[in-house]
């Protein structure tokens, strides 16, 4: 008679999610006196798990992402995979931390490193649909986005001309040559006669001060600078400070709950995100903090809480692929900008970078990358439209490459699934019924938190 009490109230309430024997995981943002993002909302991450990817149709897929890892000496990994606008496939593989004995699942989430550029793009995209922002406003100088005492002071005229495009497509002027200096905190902070760390508005500061490496719009050189200059614009224009019109403007529509600006430092890692590792001949760098200290730079040595709109973002793989199917105009999957913004961020432009991709080709192939001592990332859309996304928690000696190496193992991956099982991980209906099908249900069981619906 319990039983079946039990199995009325449940059906009652709908597409609620039944527990597994463990408690339902917190979302990676519930801690305590922390103001809690998306309140009431669960991360798709946190409402499967890895055995609900263990399929007789994947299993070769899974034998070579494991013999990848193996190959590369990576400690963790985790892949989400959608077609046709579902999420077909989401598995962590390896520790999320070794030393402590914890398995990679869905759940965990990793710094995404420059992928926090095309989130940063969506952003700027929101507002110039919003017709509070045009791609043609210049942004510093007299009339500009950013005209005010603290970058008034430009050691090259043209600075006036960057426009918000510019900075966008990596064609502002700001040179590679040399360090990066949002790759050198301490460094820019002493020339600036400010204390170390410098924040990014010291690093914009200092990037003023220098000559360009050439005139804006007539070439282009990646600049992660551009993209830290471009945080600054969203606050400006939208009068919030960035996360939060990320996450209200593009995130929380796209569905995306458990995605956060990251921290430095080890011992301040979110409750979900997974720990970092580097190769293991990697050297120890000064501490951005200018102690003198020698670390690793995925643990102080790199102030990733500068980073910002340029590389500072965590997220899982799931998510990731959530807000990819939200930006790629594809009907089968509801999109948070208009198709007129998708076209513009993809489509080709001679001598100039897509805006916030690393490639987008005409034939509907896109795919952003992103690297930092401790992690190696990899967003995808496929010409057929099969998305993905692959990260890690290791970085490689291979740096900037390794996601193209990462590109060529899942491809070969993908290709070993003979067919794809239709079913939608994203749909809370399915994993209730997944959950049901797993016979987990316990004679004390409760429901399962609601998960995010858009």
């Amino acid at each position: 008679m319990k039983r079946i009490y039990k199995y009325s109230t449940l059906i009652i309430a709908l597409v609620v999610l039944l527990p597994v024997r463990e408690a339902p995981r917190e979302p990676g943002w519930h801690e305590e006196g922390v103001d809690r993002p998306g309140e009431g909302h669960v991360p798709v991450h946190d409402m499967i798990q890895n055995w609900c990817s263990d399929l007789d149709e994947t299993r070769e897929l899974d034998e070579t992402v494991t013999r990848f890892m193996k190959r590369w000496d990576i400690v963790g990994a985790s892949l989400a995979i959608t077609r046709g606008g579902k999420l077909a496939y989401s598995k962590g593989y390896g520790h999320a931390d070794k030393e402590g004995g914890v398995a990679m699942d869905v759940n965990h989430i990793f710094r995404v490193a420059s992928i926090s550029k095309l989130i940063t793009a969506a952003g700027v995209m929101r507002l110039v649909e919003e017709g509070r922002l045009s791609l043609e406003s210049t942004v510093f100088g007299r009339g500009g986005i950013l005209d005010d005492s603290l970058f008034s002071r430009h050691a090259d005229p043209r600075i006036a001309c960057v426009t918000v495009e510019h900075l966008l497509r990596h064609q502002g002027g700001f040179s590679s040559r040399g360090a990066d200096p949002m790759f050198n905190p301490v460094r820019v902070a002493r020339e600036m006669n400010e204390e170390p760390p410098a924040d990014l508005n010291t690093i914009i500061r200092y990037a003023l001060s220098r000559r360009l490496g050439f005139s804006p719009g007539s070439s282009s050189s990646y600049s992660n600078v551009g993209y830290g200059i471009l945080t600054r614009v969203i606050e400006k224009v939208s009068g919030m400070e960035y996360e939060e019109f990320i996450r209200e403007n593009i995130l929380l529509p796209a569905g995306c709950v458990d995605m956060h600006l990251g921290r430095n430092l080890a011992s301040d890692r979110y409750p979900n995100e997974v720990k970092y590792y580097e190769p293991d001949d990697a050297r120890k760098v000064p501490a951005c903090t200018g102690e003198p200290l020698l670390v690793f730079g995925s643990d102080g040595g790199n102030n990733i809480e500068e980073l910002r709109g340029a590389g500072g973002w965590v997220a899982s793989p799931t998510e990731l692929a959530r807000l990819l199917l939200a930006i790629d105009g594809d009907p089968s999957f509801p999109d948070v900008l208009s198709p007129g913004s998708i076209e513009t961020m993809t489509g080709y432009r001679a001598g100039a970078l897509p805006i916030g991709w690393t490639r987008a080709g005409e034939n509907g192939e896109w795919w952003r990358t992103g690297t930092l001592a401790g992690t190696s990332a990899i967003m995808k859309r496929e010409r057929d439209g099969t998305c993905w996304v692959f990260i890690t928690n290791t970085s490689n000696w291979t740096g900037a490459r390794f996601p193209y190496k990462i590109n060529d193992m899942v491809k070969q991956a993908i290709g070993r699934v003979e067919e794809w099982p239709d079913r939608d991980l994203f749909d809370p209906v399915y994993q209730r019924d997944l959950y049901r099908s797993r016979e987990y249900l316990a004679d004390d069981a409760s429901p399962a938190p609601v998960p995010f619906e858009i």
